[in-house]
């Protein structure tokens, strides 16, 4: 057993503070969090606010783990004038690491604050060594390399650059083009990607029209002039957008989702520094599910054990688009995309509710996120470990006997094990009886 293998690291996403609580208690060595005005996700959070970012740093570090705080925005001229001013109380607030994208930005931190580790982002699109030691020259500490490097050019990149930190993301969302390069939410909304307010465009719903010849007033179906064809978008009628086909295909298409727990091993044996999970956007239960099936992921790695095939279903249990290793291996085009929908969905189990305490008799408190009902099957999800457990009871807050608990908004109680305050649950979607081994405890 290869029990001298390095451990990397697991680095969560935590949009508020109970996602950074979530993330540490299920496994995450360290998480990173958007600074709003300067980040890719410029939308408010509990880190727009400079006490809770402080807090958040401060949970961090107690823990003995890392806070990377992201400033990795491609800024206007508006945003320079400012940035130096806004950044004074943030580094005051040791943050372990800036990651950041854009050179000027760079400049300007290694001018005021020479000690302060920069990570380079994903957005900076680093796809090859030569990239790699450009950025080491001018004193980045960390590279978060491009989604669309396989498992090979991530070898050969850390043969080349051994001393180089290197991070690569497991788990998430995956863009259409290279990280933030996509120009279609600017065009519909003028709302841009490379500023941080992307509204997804490529996963609306587009239908294909056919083009009317100029000559003849009907589809064009010579050999020799191409067919022309135009997309409507569901919500804009009438607005026919001409598009373009080339050998590669169409580009407005709907990615799948990334899911790279096959590859860890592997990444592991490689000698990548971090494994990075998208998400900053996402709920503290997508957090703590996929803390807790790559923390077992990586443990076992180092451990020189086998990957637990149980680990692919516990991911089925979070809402997906269905999910693809990306770039990692190389597949034909069509296995990257999901041609039938643009929502996601969760194909094991779906997050009906938190267990936030008990009552004096004994019975847990849950708040409903979901529906669920007499005769369910849930997963407790806990730090500890899961359980699985029939819902057999129910009632009120004020003892009145139900049969199901109603959607969101709701309070109920059932008999539930003790010890398990703060767990997540689950309802199980599928008919036949789940496993009831646990997932392995992040310690």
């Amino acid at each position: 057993m290869n029990v001298l293998t390095p451990s990397p690291e697991l680095l969560a996403p935590c949009g508020s503070l109970t996602m950074l609580q979530t993330a540490l208690d299920f496994g995450a060595d360290a998480v990173y969090a958007g600074q709003p005005r300067y980040s890719l996700r410029v939308r408010n959070n509990d880190f727009g606010k400079e006490e809770n970012l402080a807090e958040g740093i401060r949970r961090v570090h107690q823990a003995g783990k890392k806070f990377y705080l992201v400033s990795n925005l491609i800024p206007h001229n508006a945003k320079i004038r400012t940035f130096i001013a806004d950044m004074i109380p943030i580094i005051a607030l040791q943050p372990d690491a800036l990651i950041m994208s854009d050179p000027g930005l760079m400049l300007m931190v290694r001018e005021r604050w020479p000690e302060q580790p920069i990570h380079l982002s994903v957005q900076a699109n680093t796809v090859n060594y030569a990239s790699a030691r450009f950025w080491a020259s001018v004193g980045i500490q960390r590279i978060i390399l491009s989604r669309e490097l396989s498992l090979d050019e991530i070898a050969e990149i850390r043969q080349e650059c051994p001393d180089m930190e290197l991070e690569v993301f497991i788990h998430g969302a995956l863009c259409i083009a290279y990280s933030g390069r996509c120009l279609l939410s600017g065009y519909f909304n003028h709302r841009d990607p490379n500023q941080g307010t992307c509204t997804n465009s490529c996963r609306w719903n587009y239908s294909l029209k056919p083009g009317e010849s100029e000559t003849s007033g009907q589809a064009c179906q010579s050999s020799v002039a191409p067919q022309e064809f135009y997309l409507e978008e569901a919500e804009r009628p009438g607005q026919l957008m001409p598009i373009e086909e080339d050998e590669h295909g169409t580009y407005i298409l709907n990615s799948k989702d990334l899911r790279a727990l096959e590859h860890v091993a592997k990444l592991t044996a490689i000698g990548v520094n971090s494994f990075k999970i998208e998400g900053r956007t996402k709920s503290p239960y997508y957090v703590a599910r996929t803390c807790q099936t790559y923390r077992q992921a990586i443990d076992d790695a180092v451990a020189g054990r086998d990957l637990d095939p149980g680990l692919l279903r516990q991911l089925e249990g979070l809402a997906n688009r269905g999910y693809t290793a990306g770039f990692y291996e190389r597949h034909p085009d069509q296995t990257y995309q999901n041609y039938l929908r643009g929502h996601s969905k969760s194909e094991r189990s779906l997050y009906v509710g938190d267990l936030v305490g008990y009552e004096a008799d004994g019975w847990a408190r849950v708040t409903v996120r979901n529906r669920f009902s007499l005769g369910d099957r849930l997963e407790i999800i806990h730090p500890s470990g899961n359980l699985d457990v029939p819902v057999t009871e129910l009632h009120s807050l004020e003892g009145r006997p139900q049969a199901t608990a109603p959607g969101s908004g709701y309070t109920v109680c059932l008999p539930l094990p003790t010890g398990y305050a703060g767990a997540f649950l689950a309802r199980y979607l599928e008919e036949e009886v789940p496993s009831t081994e646990n997932c392995g405890s992040p310690s």
